[in-house]
């Protein structure tokens, strides 16, 4: 993203830091905390400024925004704040008083919230993750708050699956390197492809859609609850999904089976109803676990190729996750796809 567009993302979450605080200005410099193709997000103060991918659906966005500050999901969603177009542009045309538009991208403002610590990973908050994809999942869709009428659309998983896997092909063009990971898609069911429209799942619920430990900040900052954060893929869905990426780490051996057995017995102990209460989780987790499988596989093959290495000793384990699932016999491979 241009440096421009970043001033003005910083300008944007600079003004709306102050009319939160009312306080005279003392800020340091914005920050910027992201800028990837999904999104530039930067910070000033307590706030922050997010600039969605280009081609983000503004309507749907509006949509999901409208849960993010659902009161009933308070607790859950960290909420995003209103926000004013920058001087001398309009909004986005949305009933939505949180999206905005600048230089042709959704922007949104959020509060600040303190990350996961990557560095200490024995304090990684799986049980917290677990009860809050409980909470969230024991919540049947529904119209987003007072004033955003829009029911939200469904969840984006297979499509963020679909597009990981594009990626990957332009990426590496007839490329051998892609093979097993091509076989383990084909191996999906359609509607896991975003080819077809999904079956009637055995429970329908709302949502995250891309579950991972960046998706959670404590707010207030430093010490206030966890909360999930990026609404941009939310939805309606089988809430198996939710489960799938941490599933998917610790079938190809890269999540340890304690922390594996300590986030399943959290959500099951907050009700979640992605699996069944005790026994066997797999029948509901498998087939989303190998389509995160094949998404996090693909995801690396395109970065490595970006970056002219070749894979590192994690993304390969996803790859050789991938061979094992093709390699699968028919009966078993098809033996949860409808």
């Amino acid at each position: 993203m241009t440096t421009a567009v970043v001033r003005v993302l910083g300008d944007l979450a600079h003004e709306a830091a102050h009319a939160r605080s009312g306080a005279c200005c003392g800020c340091p410099p914005p920050t910027v905390l992201a800028d990837r193709a999904d999104g530039t997000v930067v910070r000033c103060g307590p706030v922050v400024a997010k600039a969605h991918a280009p081609g983000t659906d503004a309507a749907a966005l509006s949509a999901r925004l409208g849960l993010a500050a659902d009161p009933g999901l308070a607790g859950i969603l960290l909420a995003p704040l209103p926000v004013r177009p920058p001087a001398g542009q309009a909004g986005y045309g949305t009933a939505s008083p949180y999206l905005t538009e600048l230089h042709g991208r959704p922007v949104t403002l959020w509060p600040y919230g303190e990350p996961v610590d990557p560095g200490d990973p024995d304090e990684a908050p799986w049980e917290e993750a677990a009860a809050l994809l409980a909470r969230l999942h024991r919540v049947r869709p529904a119209p987003g708050a007072p004033g955003i009428p829009e029911a939200p659309p469904p969840m984006r998983g297979p499509a963020k699956a679909a597009l990981a896997v594009a990626r990957m092909r332009a990426a590496r063009p007839g490329d051998p390197a892609t093979a097993p990971v091509l076989a383990a898609w084909r191996g999906l069911p359609p509607w896991m492809r975003d080819e077809a429209p999904a079956a009637a799942p055995r429970v329908h619920t709302l949502c995250h859609g891309d579950l991972h430990l960046g998706q959670l900040v404590r707010h207030p900052e430093p010490h206030g609850p966890w909360l999930l954060i990026d609404v941009d893929d939310a939805g309606p869905g089988a809430p198996a999904w939710d489960l799938a990426r941490p599933a998917a780490w610790y079938a190809a051996g890269l999540l340890p089976p304690e922390v594996w057995f300590r986030f399943l017995g959290a959500y099951r102990a907050a009700g979640g109803p992605a699996v069944r209460a005790d026994g066997d989780p797999w029948p509901e987790l498998d087939l989303a676990a190998r389509a995160l499988t094949v998404q996090t596989a693909a995801l690396a093959l395109a970065k490595s190729a970006a970056e002219y290495r070749v894979p590192d000793e994690v993304e390969q384990a996803m790859i050789d996750a991938c061979a094992r699932i093709a390699a699968l016999p028919p009966e078993l491979a098809a033996e949860h796809s409808s």
